[in-house]
């Protein structure tokens, strides 16, 4: 029996990861003290202890227990502490062919942020294939519910403070940028829009192209297929022909309570948007720290996800 170990348990991404949990008898959590839940010491001997540890919390805090813990520790950072350090794997699994591998032989993973997973996975395929110049001004629109903003935010929109979308991080300054740039191996940050609205869990990122920008006359039966062919081997990404049941409106929480995500390209032949859904607590934050945690441990991928 493999022993769970999540520092920061209290978190939005902590409970949705001893959630998933629930319901499998192959996992002990070892749950610490209350009183000792901000004592770094006694977090580190749980650390010890444990087969992996969840790190969910603040970047500081994230940086701080990293740098302490014993190399030989597996640790999944859910925070966005390391997602551009070269010294830790970048957790998404579909990113690259040998991504799998180095998740399962890592020691230190770091989980991607939601907004930044749908852009990546939507631009990625590209970049590789020299489809779209590195070097274009990308833009980028993110629409999600209020769980992303973690306890503070949801008790404001559960005192009925907001009703309508907002936009934020007008400053182009979001915390996700650096590694959506990273990632998705272009050459500028892009422009980047998210939204939150007053629903709960679920999100749709929207990268709109045009044709102009292609290095090769391809549709949008093109540009499908190369998602298709990229993400082939994957069951937790699933490449749509047009949108979920033929919607010409869909919902941005479509795909809330689930661990999987949704990739479709919209348009015509010379304006194309490539839209992901998926939830922003599932392949958005914790179902993808759990896909990587299976990998890591060598069970299948998607276990207990599904």
């Amino acid at each position: 029996m493999y022993k769970i170990f999540i520092d920061g348990q209290e978190g939005t991404t902590g409970l949705k990861i001893f959630e998933r949990f629930k319901d499998r008898n192959d996992f002990e959590i070892l749950k610490i003290d209350d009183r000792d839940r901000k004592n770094l010491d006694k977090r580190l001997e749980y650390i010890e202890k444990a087969d992996i540890t969840f790190l969910c919390l603040p970047d500081d805090a994230a940086k701080e227990i990293a740098k302490l813990a014993p190399e030989n520790a597996k640790i999944i950072d859910t925070s966005t502490a390391h997602r551009t350090d070269d010294k830790w794997v970048y957790g998404m699994p579909e990113l690259e062919a040998d991504a799998r591998a180095k998740i399962r032989n890592a020691f230190r993973v770091a989980s991607p942020g939601c907004h930044a997973t749908g852009f990546i996975l939507s631009l990625r395929p590209l970049t590789d294939n020299g489809i779209v110049p590195k070097d274009h001004a990308f833009s980028c629109t993110s629409i999600t519910g209020y769980s992303g903003g973690g306890k503070r935010l949801i008790k404001k929109y559960h005192e009925g403070n907001f009703t309508a979308p907002q936009q934020y991080a007008q400053g182009q300054m979001h915390k996700h940028l650096p590694e959506m740039k990273k990632m998705a191996k272009i050459d500028r940050y892009p422009i980047f829009t998210p939204v939150v609205a007053n629903y709960y869990s679920g999100m749709q990122v929207i990268v709109p192209l045009e044709k102009t920008i292609m290095k090769e006359a391809i549709g949008i039966k093109g540009l499908t297929e190369i998602y298709k062919d990229r993400y082939s081997d994957s069951k937790m990404i699933e490449v749509l022909e047009m949108s979920p049941e033929g919607m010409d409106m869909i919902p941005s929480d479509y795909m809330s309570g689930s661990n999987r995500l949704m990739l479709w390209v919209s348009g015509n032949d010379e304006r194309f948007c490539i839209n992901t859904l998926y939830d922003n607590l599932g392949k958005g934050a914790s179902g993808a720290a759990v896909q990587c945690m299976n990998i890591m441990l060598g069970i299948s991928e998607e276990e207990g996800l599904l």
